[in-house]
């Protein structure tokens, strides 16, 4: 898939200000200084689609961006950021959790993962949340640049095994580096995929 046009459209606070369900969805979602921002914009080939921060946090709503004209990608407010209130962590939580259950036009969740750490609770009660409630979801392992290959790979096998004690059959995975573009195409060709799907049911 080749990107044309890439352009913000909305920030929504909850399901009924989002953009009328009638085009694909894909959803980016992780904890906090994930690097879901500049992953997003190394995707789209923009250096400032979404905003980049410093500061965890950054993306409070739901952020609408419409891509070659046929599809959204919906930017979600990172998860787990301890240094907000814990009624406005649980509020965001809610609402994230609200969103990908209820959105009917959402067709799969790319979820983000720093490749650097071990698996974290956070996380894991996320993916856990995709299995229990059976939607469609791909792991994304970003900042792989920062990485030796053989730690990688180490650190990749390590959360298999992980998923594994819960998982009869892992979701789908990616590695990923908004600095050197590795997972871009493969990205790319999952939402195309899916996308395809999509047109065919609706024929």
């Amino acid at each position: 898939m080749k990107i044309n046009t890439a352009e913000f459209i909305t920030s929504a606070v909850g399901l009924d200000d989002c953009p009328r369900p009638a085009k694909a969805e894909f959803a980016f979602l992780g904890r906090s200084n994930v690097g879901k921002s500049s992953l997003i914009n190394m995707l789209v080939n923009r250096k400032d689609l979404a905003k980049t921060s410093g500061k965890p946090g950054k993306t409070r709503t739901i952020n609408y961006f419409l891509i070659n004209g046929s599809w959204f990608l919906v930017d979600l407010p990172g998860v787990g950021y301890a240094k907000t209130s814990k009624k406005d962590r649980e509020k965001w939580r809610q609402m994230i959790e609200f969103f990908l259950y209820n959105r009917a036009t959402l067709l799969n969740t790319f979820y983000l993962i720093d490749a650097r750490i071990p698996p974290q609770k956070t996380d894991l009660e996320v993916i856990d949340f995709f299995g229990y409630n059976q939607l469609p979801f791909t792991l994304l392992f970003t900042k792989t640049d920062k990485l030796k290959p053989a730690q990688l790979k180490k650190n990749v096998e390590h959360y298999k095994t992980v998923l594994s004690e819960q998982w009869e059959e892992l979701p789908g995975m990616i590695q990923t580096s908004a600095f050197t573009g590795l997972g871009r195409d493969e990205i790319l060709k999952t939402i195309e995929d899916i996308n395809q799907m999509f047109r065919e049911d609706f024929r």
